[in-house]
């Protein structure tokens, strides 16, 4: 096909979603991909931070080969090898309270059942989530979305979701109290603009929780895996070192097969009886193999390190532009504020085929690539922004 009846048939055939970008992808390797006229991009937003080891990653690729040709798919009715040892390799990478995972396909649906699980363990329904941060699409996780238009896309939203404001100490003691069931928060809000809370902010929010016996939820579906140059931004120093009783995963989990999951607390896992979660899809063989493989890469790799370095990159590139006003996040999730509005920058830094990302804040512009850019890739941003 060539690239316009590509996008001809993409226009008639699927349902309107997202603006798509003039370019069609047809392949990738590392953090670079090619289009149907064979351009090549410097791909910095990483498929919305889903491509951690970068694009195509031969192990995972390997990995994901190999299952498929031994077993695609069986469901949670029967055990599985490659799942035991999916399960087995997150759980080791996790903090250590964080013992047991359930496995689901999407961000949405890891913060559904999140939240699920608050309610079920503790016999309440209300549920805190923050202004501006962003959960999914789904029923209960738009309900929880305070973010522009999207939960009034949601309506008729589910009942007992209240917001408080991110970052807001007083908020805190204002609105978690004993009826709260769970306080789901993105620990940095991506979509708001890479929006950060200091370390004395979450421990003052495990605090409050532990006093009213409510179950503290990390939507780490951006901020995890190693994308915040930490395996999770639960435990890290940026969190005061709090780990939350859930976190919830997707995006860079499956290095692009769509997989979800909650880690949990043992004491929450045995409040779950069988039958009160549920999933067709999710531990599916093909996607235990890719997560597997994706944790894997991230640690013989030294990614984490990376990650962490890249973000010293990017803030001595943008250091050096007067436009740059701040830069905002962690690791491979950066938000760069810039005078004059982040969408002409964006249209210029993809005339110049390096792909980037905007937010909800007109003036950031952000960051998701691979976790295994390298310096001299971010020298090709760094001429093009300078430019």
């Amino acid at each position: 096909m060539t690239t316009e009846e590509i996008f001809q048939s993409e226009r008639e055939f699927q349902v309107a979603t997202y603006s798509k970008l003039d370019l069609a992808i047809v392949r990738g390797r590392g953090p670079w991909v090619w289009t149907s006229d064979n351009d090549k991009y410097l791909d910095l937003y990483g498929g919305h931070a889903v491509c951690a080891v970068g694009h195509s990653h031969p192990e995972v690729v390997a990995a994901i080969t190999e299952q498929a040709e031994k077993l695609m798919f069986y469901s949670n009715v029967v055990y599985s090898d490659i799942r035991a040892d999916a399960a087995h390799k997150l759980v080791s990478v996790a903090p250590t309270s964080l013992t047991k995972v359930f496995f689901c396909n999407s961000g949405t649906e890891a913060n559904e059942n999140a939240m699920r699980i608050a309610r079920l363990a503790t016999g309440r329904t209300k549920i805190v989530s923050f202004e501006k941060g962003f959960h999914g699409r789904t029923a209960d996780s738009i309900s929880a979305t305070f973010l522009g238009k999207y939960r009034t896309l949601g309506e008729p939203n589910v009942p007992g979701h209240v917001s408080a404001e991110f970052g807001d100490s007083d908020a805190i003691a204002a609105v978690i109290d004993a009826e709260t069931a769970g306080v789901l928060i993105e620990p940095i809000q991506s979509m708001a603009g890479v929006r950060e809370a200091t370390p004395e902010y979450f421990q003052q929010l495990r605090k409050k929780c532990d006093e009213v016996g409510t179950v503290l939820i990390f939507d780490e579906v951006q901020t995890g895996v190693g994308r915040a140059g930490e395996w999770f931004f639960a435990g890290s120093k940026a969190a005061g070192g709090v780990v939350p009783d859930i976190v919830s995963l997707a995006k860079s989990l499956g290095s692009g097969v769509p997989v979800g999951a909650c880690l949990v607390t043992e004491d929450l896992a045995a409040s779950i009886k069988e039958n009160d979660l549920g999933t067709t899809f999710g531990g599916g063989m093909v996607a235990m193999a890719a997560a597997k493989a994706t944790l894997e890469v991230i640690e013989r790799e030294g990614l984490l390190e990376n990650a962490r370095n890249i973000e010293s990159w990017v803030r001595n590139v943008c250091s050096r532009n007067p436009m740059v006003k701040a830069v905002q996040g962690k690791g491979c999730l950066l938000g760069i504020e810039v005078q004059g509005g982040a969408r002409p920058l964006y249209q210029k830094l993809l005339d110049a085929k390096i792909i980037t990302g905007l937010s909800s804040d007109p003036n950031v512009l952000r960051l998701l690539p691979p976790l295994s850019v390298s310096q001299s890739e971010i020298e090709i941003f760094a001429e093009a922004l300078n430019k």
